[in-house]
C-alpha cells in the first residue's frame, strides 16, 4: 500500500522497526515478536538496512517474508553509502516485483571495516539525490502502481550531527521533501519540546509532509549506552537520568522507568496531535506492548482515535 494510502486512511499512524536478523534461529526468534505485535494492528513495520548495504540480502528476505506471511505492511530501508546507480537500480526492480509501495531513504553509515570509507566516488552524495532517484525510477512506470514507491526520508529533531549548522540543516531536509518524499521519520528523542520545536520549524520552512515521532523506550543501561553511541547528540533530560539513577543496579526497575517515559512521551505527543509514532523496537515486541496498554488501547485504530481529546 502506497504511504499517501496509508496516511489517508489513519488519522495517526502507529509503526515498528525491526533490523535483519544475522542468523536463522535470531531470524525465527524475531518472528516470534513480530506475530506478538501484529495483533495491534500497525500502520506500517519498517526493515533496517545495515552499514554500507551489509544486509542488503536478509533486508530484502526479511522484507518478503513479512508480505507473505503477515497482514503487515513492510517499508524497507535504503541508502547511499556505497551503492552505484545500478546496484540501487536492480534494488528498486526487486522490491517492485514483489508488490513493496515505499521506501524509506537514508544517508546510511560507512562499512564497518572502513570507518574512513572515502564518500567521492559514491553515486548518491546525499539521502537527497537517492530521493530523486527513485522518482525518476517512478516516472519510467515499472512499479505496479502507477504513483509508484512512496519515499520516507529520515529528519533529526535535535540536529543532525554532521550538520552544525541548524539554518542549513533546514535546507537540506527541505530539500529532500522537494525531490519528492512523502514523509519524515525523526530520530529517537526523549523530550518531546525538542520534537514540537523541530516540528514549528518544518512548518516555517515551508514543509508540509507528514511527520512520524521515533519513539525509543530505554530497557537497560547497555542499551542506553548503545543508544548515546549510535544516535550522537541526543538529548537525555535530568529527569530521566534521575530516575535511572535511582533504579541502581536492578534492571527491572530502569526497564519500568524507560517504559514509563516512553508512555508519557507518547500520551503527550498524541495529546499534541502527532501524525504518527513510530517505535524503535530492538527486534522485541515487549516494552511495546506494554506502552500500548498503558495507553490504555487494544490495538493501534484505538490508540489513533483517542489521540488528541
Amino acid at each position: 500500500m502506497h504511504i499517501e494510502d496509508i496516511f489517508a486512511r489513519d488519522r495517526t499512524t502507529f509503526s515498528f522497526e525491526f533490523f535483519p536478523p544475522k542468523t536463522d534461529a535470531a531470524a525465527e526468534q524475531l518472528f516470534e515478536h513480530i506475530r506478538h505485535l501484529e495483533p495491534l494492528k500497525p500502520s506500517f513495520v519498517s526493515v533496517t538496512y545495515g552499514a554500507g548495504g551489509s544486509t542488503r540480502q536478509r533486508t530484502h528476505e526479511l522484507v518478503l517474508r513479512i508480505r507473505r506471511t503477515t497482514t503487515l505492511e513492510p517499508i524497507p530501508h535504503l541508502t547511499c553509502i556505497s551503492h552505484r546507480r545500478a546496484e540501487i537500480e536492480e534494488i528498486l526492480s526487486r522490491y517492485s516485483h514483489a508488490g513493496a509501495g515505499n521506501i524509506l531513504v537514508l544517508a546510511g553509515d560507512p562499512p564497518k571495516d572502513a570507518p574512513h570509507y572515502d564518500r567521492s566516488n559514491d553515486d548518491f552524495q546525499h539521502a537527497g539525490d537517492l530521493v530523486r532517484f527513485i522518482q525518476e525510477f517512478n516516472r519510467r512506470g515499472i512499479h505496479p502502481d502507477k504513483r509508484g514507491f512512496g519515499i520516507g526520508a529520515a529528519a533529526f529533531p535535535e540536529g543532525h550531527p554532521s550538520t552544525p549548522n541548524r539554518l542549513m540543516e533546514m535546507d537540506f531536509l527541505k530539500a529532500k521533501v522537494d525531490a519528492g518524499a512523502n514523509y519524515l521519520c525523526t530520530q529517537l528523542f526523549f523530550d518531546n519540546h525538542d520534537f514540537y520545536d523541530f516540528r514549528d520549524r518544518c512548518e516555517l520552512a515551508g514543509i508540509r509532509v507528514p511527520i512520524l515521532a521515533g519513539i525509543m523506550p530505554i530497557s537497560s543501561l547497555t542499551g542506553m549506552q548503545r543508544m548515546a553511541e549510535l544516535a550522537l547528540g541526543t538529548h537525555y533530560p535530568a529527569p530521566l537520568l534521575r530516575a535511572i539513577r535511582r533504579c541502581g543496579e536492578d534492571a527491572d526497575a530502569i526497564r519500568r522507568v524507560g517504559t514509563h517515559w516512553a508512555t508519557e512521551q507518547c500520551r503527550d505527543l498524541l495529546d499534541h496531535q502527532v501524525r504518527g509514532l513510530h517505535f524503535y523496537t530492538l527486534n522485541h515486541s515487549g516494552v511495546t506492548l506494554e506502552i500500548f496498554k498503558n495507553l490504555g488501547a487494544v490495538d493501534s485504530q484505538s490508540l489513533g482515535a483517542g489521540g488528541g481529546l
